[in-house]
């Protein structure tokens, strides 16, 4: 990034989410992105060291346009400006409108919880092809549009409940990775350019027309998908996966955040007290078959960042890919 020309805080705070979502596990959202923010930085689909602008500032409800700028910036900055809001206001309302790649939501639900605030997100992902197939459709309409919500834990730390999850069966993010490690994705989740069910991930990033993404859970995921474009772009006057606006083959995403003090609108001993005994509730149920436990949302990413802790491995594929990067801006290889 810094030999992007990128200025301080804007490299510490992308390489703090990237390296975040691999320890995470979330590999797809990880550091592997790097060559696409290289290239964007390269084609002016990402303008470094750009600022927010404020749009619209009522108090409670604030709107930003992330200028096309690293979304790292422009998600943190987002989310302080609402962390500092709900102080005021109990419940604040955060609009982000046409950032480049905001990168994993979680981040964003995690430093909401930091700060002791319920945070709810609806994303849109725009600024290229549409890559996910509506329920019964055959070709993509829709980004893989993610929605995220978390639920502080008390001393504000990690969060007690984190979910966050595309619309789409899977990540576009995990394709990259199954394909640079020669695997196939699960069934269910990818439809080739004929509109047929596969698992081989190189129907979306091979030359001519692309496959496509299934929607999760049918029409549900298909619905939410829509939502998500409607209220984390159009309410917002963001840029829509609509081919009335630009697809310059960037990322470009924008972002409805509900911020919520639990002081504001209840007791949150008592929110602390509650969301344990469900958690504890839900985790007890007695098990399907082929299954050795509940899960619960947060609960992968938690277990993740500890088996991380010493190591996080990146295949040779990506290895390459990022010291070509690397090589493009004069940084010395990784390896």
């Amino acid at each position: 990034m810094a030999a992007l020309g990128s200025r301080d805080p804007e490299p510490a705070l992308v390489a703090d989410q990237l390296i975040r979502a691999n320890l995470c596990g979330h590999d797809s959202h990880g550091i592997g992105m790097l060559p696409l923010y290289v290239d964007a930085a390269s084609t002016g689909g990402l303008r470094v060291n750009a600022e927010p602008e404020t749009i619209i500032d009522s108090g409670s409800i604030v709107v930003l346009d992330g200028q096309h700028g690293f979304g790292q910036v422009m998600g943190h900055r987002a989310m302080k400006t609402g962390i500092e809001r709900v102080a005021d206001h109990g419940v604040a309302l955060i609009g982000l409108r046409n950032s480049f790649h905001i990168g994993r939501i979680g981040h964003w639900g995690e430093q909401a919880a930091a700060a002791g605030m319920v945070s709810l997100h609806f994303v849109n992902v725009a600024g290229h092809e549409p890559m996910v197939a509506p329920y019964g459709g055959a070709s993509a309409r829709f980004g893989t549009n993610p929605v995220c919500i978390a639920i502080p834990a008390a001393g504000q730390g990690e969060p007690l409940a984190l979910l966050d999850m595309a619309t789409s069966t899977i990540a576009l993010g995990k394709t990259r990775v199954a394909k640079n490690k020669g695997e196939q994705v699960p069934e269910g989740t990818l439809l080739d350019p004929a509109g047929r069910l596969t698992t081989d991930p190189n129907v979306m990033w091979d030359d001519g027309p692309s496959g496509a993404l299934v929607a999760m859970g049918d029409h549900k995921g298909s619905g939410l998908a829509l939502m998500c474009e409607i209220l984390g772009a159009a309410l917002l006057g963001g840029d829509t996966i609509d081919p009335r606006y630009e697809r310059s083959g960037s990322v470009i995403n924008s972002m409805l955040t509900i911020l919520i003090d639990p002081a504001a609108v209840g007791d949150p001993a008592g929110l602390q007290r509650d969301t344990h005994g469900f958690l504890d509730y839900v985790k007890q149920s007695a098990l399907r078959e082929g299954f050795n436990e509940v899960l619960v949302p947060g609960e992968p990413e938690a277990r993740s960042r500890h088996e991380r802790a010493r190591e996080v491995p990146i295949d040779d594929a990506t290895v390459g890919e990022l010291n070509a990067a690397a090589a493009r801006v004069g940084v010395d290889l990784l390896r």
